[in-house]
């Protein structure tokens, strides 16, 4: 499904029953066989810029995409393979591909289906890199975006005009906590023709499965959860696989020929998995993101332990939310795993396993709390990251948001008064603890 492989029968028969195995074995196994040439159980780092040819023709073949190959890492690297096919079959997708981060994940994607000129909507309740990315950086490709809340899916319907692309929206809000209702955007979206993206990164596969709710593209930063160390670097792009992207002819990279490929037609020639190809040898191609060999092997050890990590993660943050929303000092928590919470019934939908790691509270002592409070921790990390195996904390409004207006600032659930935590795997009466003891400083 991914091009970074010449695949053997036996290979392939493996890969057949592997579509059988439950999300912790795909976790350890998907995309893995011991190394061909040396019997190595876990996946060399195929640390390596180039590979050679088995001869003119065979380089002629994969230049052409005729058939699937090793050229340059920059493009395919066997050790990012994995890394694909793993992510691939965790999130239910045809294929996927890796780049250097998250933003890339998302630069790759709308490079793919956009022209300048057009626009896309995205949900209000975003990270602030995100909201920076979509409305600074994209306006110098000629991309505009349209914001709408979604919590309101007739919102997001009012927001899509004729020169609409796509529908963006996160599974888990960053950093808000709120639980988007993937299945009734899809039908807003596919209702007006276009693919919904959503970004899966504080649910992660584990959590969260959007393409099984009718989303059409997943990204992540797998910097986050999938990594779940806080050491690497890398962004995923899963392709559903089941979007038409010749109808109309509003995606012309998809469905015209492609003048870098002889004028071949991406989707006319690779079916289900014709985006992640598209992403991969003209958006990877050309713009360069490519994630390194090494992070690709650190996000992949990661992934191995992402199902005891997650659950372990959930059942902390509870814990911590339930001890947070009984404080003195603290005057709300909006977590989607606490009963009564205005998320908590679309967890049980989406997120049934647990509401996530990240959520955020608000002090009554508005903005200088929440400054006093991340300078007097001493277990949690003062930091801007999430999905760490450490507890992470940080106060949005004077770090990550700083750049948004207030407006923006509440619209995306990082008011004066909010702080953000990241809960990690330790003992969870020491995350209590550390907290406790910093909101009483």
């Amino acid at each position: 499904m991914d091009p970074g492989f010449r695949r053997g029968d036996k290979k392939e028969t493996r890969e057949a029953k592997m579509t059988d195995r439950k999300f912790d074995t795909l976790a350890i196994h998907a995309g893995a066989q011991p190394d061909p040439t040396t019997g190595a159980r876990a996946t060399p780092i195929y640390q390596t810029t180039s590979f050679v040819f088995d001869d003119v023709d065979h380089a002629a073949s994969l230049f052409d995409l005729q058939a699937f190959g090793n050229i340059y890492t920059r493009i395919t690297n066997p050790t990012t393979a994995v890394l694909e096919e793993r992510v691939a079959a965790l999130e239910g997708g045809t294929a996927a591909l890796a780049v250097a981060s998250g933003h890339a994940a998302q630069m790759i994607v709308f490079h793919t289906m956009l022209s300048p000129g057009d626009r896309f909507v995205a949900a209000k309740q975003l990270y602030g890199g995100s909201i920076n990315q979509f409305g600074h950086s994209f306006k110098k490709f000629g991309w505009e975006v349209d914001w709408a809340d979604a919590t309101d899916p007739a919102a997001i319907k009012a927001a899509i005009g004729p020169k609409t692309k796509a529908v963006f929206i996160e599974s888990i809000a960053n950093p808000g906590g709120l639980v988007t209702d993937i299945a009734a955007i899809a039908k807003v979206a596919h209702d007006a023709g276009v693919p919904l993206i959503v970004d899966n990164t504080l649910a992660s596969p584990y959590l969260c499965q959007p393409l099984a709710h009718g989303a059409d593209l997943v990204v992540h930063s797998a910097t986050k959860f999938l990594g779940g160390h806080g050491n690497s670097m890398g962004g995923l792009i899963v392709d559903g696989g089941r979007f038409d992207w010749s109808k109309d002819g509003k995606y012309p990279t998809l469905s015209e020929p492609c003048a870098s490929y002889n004028g071949l037609k991406i989707h006319e020639t690779f079916g289900p998995i014709a985006f992640a190809i598209a992403c991969r040898v003209l958006g990877l191609r050309d713009l360069g993101p490519a994630i390194s060999p090494f992070n690709a092997f650190m996000i992949l050890t990661g992934i191995e332990t992402l199902p005891l990590r997650m659950q372990r993660h959930c059942d902390n943050a509870l814990k911590v939310a339930k001890f947070l929303k009984g404080h003195a000092r603290v005057s709300w928590v909006s977590y989607a795993g606490l009963d009564g919470d205005k998320s908590n019934a679309l967890m049980k939908k989406y997120a049934p396993k647990g509401a996530g790691a990240v959520f955020t509270f608000g002090l009554k002592d508005g903005y200088d709390a929440g400054v006093k409070l991340v300078s007097s921790v001493e277990l949690l990390s003062h930091l801007a990251n999430v999905g760490d195996t450490r507890s992470l904390i940080i106060h949005p409004a004077s770090t990550t948001h700083r750049q948004l207006t207030d407006d923006q600032k509440k619209s995306a659930g990082a008011g004066p008064d909010v702080v953000r935590l990241s809960v990690g795997i330790e003992d969870a009466d020491d995350i209590i603890a550390d907290l406790d003891q910093a909101l009483k400083a």
